[in-house]
């Protein structure tokens, strides 16, 4: 295989990975499809890019930047995709409210709740506010979480009133 076909491939290589991506949504593929779809480009359109160095610098570059995007400004937020973690880990996670949570409807985002942290969520004590901090009481399989507003008690205080009967 010679040098000179090296960029053409990693375009071809980046394309297929964002088509695959189109049918399996959650950025799996699309961060490393825009590392070697750009870094393909630039070695076809700038011939003293094409060297395979200087293209490796550029898919690491190109990948480091398209997953800090990805991550920062939560691209695929409200999708559900990508969850890491089980349904029972999240019980005493906090976060904070995106959508006002009512005793029916309403979405959070949980702190180190895995790639996409945004979950459905319900109350069991009234409305709760966009932006209020919030703890998850019930992980409820997972598919929709019950919370309640932080009031400024930790884990123990809550633990002794529902030991108590006060929750």
């Amino acid at each position: 295989m010679a040098v000179e076909t090296l960029p053409l491939l990693l375009v071809i290589g980046g394309v297929a990975l964002m088509v695959m991506e189109a049918f399996a949504p959650g950025a799996h593929f699309v961060v490393i499809g825009t590392a070697l779809l750009v870094a393909g480009i630039a070695g076809l359109l700038f011939a003293p890019l094409a060297a395979p160095i200087a293209l490796a610098g550029i898919v690491l570059v190109v990948g480091g930047v398209s997953l800090w995007v990805y991550r920062h400004f939560d691209i695929y937020e409200g999708t559900d995709e990508g969850q890491t973690e089980g349904s029972a880990s999240l019980r005493g996670k906090t976060g904070y409210v995106v959508e006002r949570v009512t005793e029916r409807d309403g979405r959070v985002k949980i702190e180190g709740g895995g790639f996409s942290s945004r979950y459905a969520a319900r109350t069991r004590t009234g409305d709760i506010e966009e932006g209020t901090e919030i703890i998850v009481t019930d992980p409820g399989g997972g598919n929709v979480l019950t919370v309640e507003a932080l009031d400024g008690r930790d884990d123990i205080d809550r633990e002794l009133d529902r030991e108590r009967g006060g929750e």
